[in-house]
């Protein structure tokens, strides 16, 4: 993408629940890449621990603040999605009548904030699209159906209302397509921006190795240091997810110098290279097993592939390659106000 622009922009980042996961990871690269761009950056949400979040968000790189998080997130654990949207839209309340105008809105996973945004007509709505809502959700009974009918307009109608829309991959713009067929019909087609890794949290080599164990462990909730830790000591990572729409997983390990065995569809279709940065499988235990065996067997390989995948993943999957191309994309939205 070709765009002079070079103004710095007031950028508000709306998203529903500032914890710990992928979406998360991807919106706090997001605030700190703009931000180092020069733009000002500022972090909506309806939830936010400050025990449970990561540290960039607490660290005062670029404000958070909270609206709505006295509104329940379910009732009796039902209408999850119609409380998500009350607390997302009280969010967007906030910043319409609370703060002046920003000049882009990047909004994640939560559409239907995108009318009340766009009535500040000076600001642009960048629309951040993991996976259609409507395929994760259950259809599974007629009360359901009819409970997710009206939410399921609402999400592609006001999806097509923003002023650029992002997808994590080229396989969940597919989707995308597929599923939003009256947006597909209109001509409105997702730009593709991966997430990222930090790959400079993995340059230094840690000292301490553990030997080979015939247990399996699980490890449940860990911090970033004891996952850095885990994918400095292991041979390669096992990724097993089918159909997985990005996973930010695969590039992770490949950034700290391992080898991936991932499923043959999905998002790991474009973030692998198969036979050189690890090995795409069908989903089956047969086919993984011959994969890591190919590690087991040919230590030389293991270590020519990590070091592939290493190259790969700062090539194309760094953080500053993502602040790069996200920062093309809002501030080319921007400048659309001047056209």
């Amino acid at each position: 993408m070709d765009f002079k622009r070079s103004s710095k922009l007031n950028i508000a980042i709306l998203h529903p629940d500032l914890g710990i996961g992928g979406a998360e990871r991807l919106i706090v690269d997001a605030a700190v890449e703009l931000a180092s761009q020069g733009h000002k950056v500022h972090v909506f949400t309806a939830h936010h621990d400050k025990n449970r979040c990561f540290e960039e968000t607490v660290a005062g790189t670029f404000p958070v603040t909270v609206y709505g998080s006295f509104l329940p997130r379910h009732v009796f654990y039902r209408l999850h999605a119609v409380c998500a949207y009350l607390r997302c839209l009280l969010v967007a309340l906030g910043m319409l009548f609370l703060w002046p105008s920003f000049d882009v809105v990047l909004v994640d996973q939560v559409s239907v904030v995108i009318p009340l945004l766009k009535l500040k007509r000076a600001t642009k709505v960048v629309f951040y699209c993991h996976f259609p809502d409507l395929l994760l959700a259950q259809h599974t009974t007629a009360l359901r159906r009819l409970y997710r009918k009206p939410i399921d307009f609402l999400e592609e109608t006001t999806t097509g209302m923003a002023d650029m829309i992002l997808v994590n991959s080229k396989f969940t713009a597919s989707t995308f397509a597929r599923t939003f067929k009256h947006l597909h019909a209109r001509g409105i087609q997702p730009a593709v921006l991966y997430p990222a890794v930090n790959v400079e949290q993995f340059e230094e080599p840690h000292s301490s190795k553990q030997g080979v164990s015939d247990r399996v462990k699980f490890v449940t909730s860990c911090s970033t240091a004891e996952r850095n830790d885990l994918l400095s000591e292991c041979l390669c990572v096992i990724y097993t997810p089918k159909d997985e729409h990005f996973g930010i997983v695969p590039i992770e390990a490949m950034a700290a110098h391992k080898p991936v065995i991932a499923c043959n569809s999905g998002g790991p279709v474009e973030s692998v290279k198969d036979g050189v940065t690890g090995f795409l499988c069908d989903p089956t235990a047969q086919a993984f097993s011959q994969a890591m065996a190919k590690f087991l067997e040919d230590p030389d390989v293991t270590k020519s592939m990590g070091r592939d995948a290493r190259r790969h993943v700062a090539d194309s999957f760094a953080t500053r390659i993502f602040g790069q191309r996200l920062n093309q994309y809002v501030t080319s939205i921007a400048g659309t106000k001047q056209e």
